[in-house]
């Protein structure tokens, strides 16, 4: 057995076979049993290794967006707003296909989005992961402190995902914002698996309702209900 250290200060581990120090945290696992190791975000160099590999796939790929442990993603010009309808409530049971309308801007044309509203952006960007690597989407920090968020909950990103990616975006502030085509909207961060899934995003009867997407995508919950798996 041997444990693995982890700093308060900066969290990065070390492995050791001595009794803990004082000032660390440590966990005991067992080398022999890969699951016994937590998941380990990948920082720049591995996400060039990846890349390069041919194992991950950001296209198209600016190499100023990689951060330290993370690349930027761009947005895109198209948007689905939502539009007023007959309809008196949402059924999740019926397409959402007739709620919203996609609207394009010019590259030089910004995209006002009012306060207190909502719709669905995308990503420049098409993403492909493998199946041992999973991504998580978060916000710039920057555009956060103006009450742009970039998702409402799908800020996940399954293993063997490929396609550009939908996001929600949303307005908290009292002001209107003005987002422009081709600024950098969000960043995704990349975390490898104990072990490749058995069945990654796409595999057939999994229901993946958004693989291969190539643009804001409107809900797709009603499938769910169709395929006797919403209730």
């Amino acid at each position: 057995m041997i444990r693995r250290r982890f700093r308060k200060d900066c969290g990065s581990p070390l492995y050791s076979t001595r009794p803990a120090a004082a000032g660390y945290a440590c966990l005991t696992v067992d080398p022999a049993t890969s699951d016994s190791y937590l998941m380990t975000v990948l920082s720049d160099r591995t996400i060039k290794d990846e890349l390069a590999a041919g194992r991950l796939g950001i296209d198209p790929l600016d190499e100023s967006a990689i951060q330290p442990a993370s690349v930027d993603l761009r947005l895109d010009r198209s948007f689905r707003v939502f539009r007023v309808t007959s309809r008196p409530f949402v059924d999740v049971r019926e397409t959402a296909d007739d709620l919203t309308e996609l609207v394009n801007v010019a590259p030089d044309e910004p995209f006002i989005l009012q306060p207190h509203t909502f719709c669905l952006g995308s990503t420049v960007e098409t993403v492909t992961l493998p199946d041992d690597i999973v991504a998580r989407v978060d916000g710039k920090s920057s555009l956060g402190r103006l009450g742009l968020l970039v998702h409402a909950t799908a800020g996940y990103v399954d293993p063997g995902w490929t396609g550009k990616l939908t996001l929600e975006l949303s307005n908290q502030s009292q002001m209107p914002i003005a987002l422009y085509y081709g600024m950098r909207i969000a960043q995704i961060s990349f975390l490898r698996l104990t072990t490749p899934a058995d069945r990654p995003y796409g595999s057939p009867g999994l229901g993946s309702k958004y693989q291969g997407q190539t643009g804001p995508t409107p809900s797709r919950i009603s499938q769910e209900f169709a395929d006797g798996h919403g209730g």
